[in-house]
């Protein structure tokens, strides 16, 4: 039973950050568009690069395995915060569903917080549970 909830922790941690690789990566290659989209939304531009090593970076560390804790954590909560941020428009249902993705994508990095990364991760080689 062990080895089918190690499998399972670690199917759920390249699922959950998957996303967050590809969008970081695509964020490098639409760098201009990118600043500009956030400007618009009321974000400023110069936190841009942190928003890609968040994306990029915290979501390689979390298919590694390594800080898992502590990223989904932080993941979850930067999901939230981009939810009302860029996807809270009640008038259209298509942003509505988006919101409905990030909400549920938050709720799965907290449990991913919760149960840790699991025995096939950095963190369990390294003995640390953070």
């Amino acid at each position: 039973m062990d080895k089918m909830k190690d499998v399972a922790l670690l199917a759920g941690r390249v699922l959950l950050a998957l996303m967050f690789v590809i969008a970081g990566w695509s964020k490098i290659g639409g760098y201009a568009g990118t600043q500009g989209y956030m400007e618009a939304m009321g974000v400023p531009g110069f936190m841009l690069p942190l928003v890609i090593l968040l994306e990029l970076g915290g979501g390689l560390a979390v298919v590694l395995g390594l800080f898992t804790r502590s990223l989904s954590v932080l993941l979850a909560s930067f999901t939230l915060m981009a939810a009302f941020i860029f996807h809270y428009q009640p008038a259209e249902q298509m942003q509505m569903l988006m919101f409905m993705k990030n909400v549920s994508v938050a709720g799965g990095f907290l449990a991913l917080a919760a149960a840790g990364a699991g025995a096939f991760s950095v963190d369990a080689r390294l003995g640390k549970n953070w």
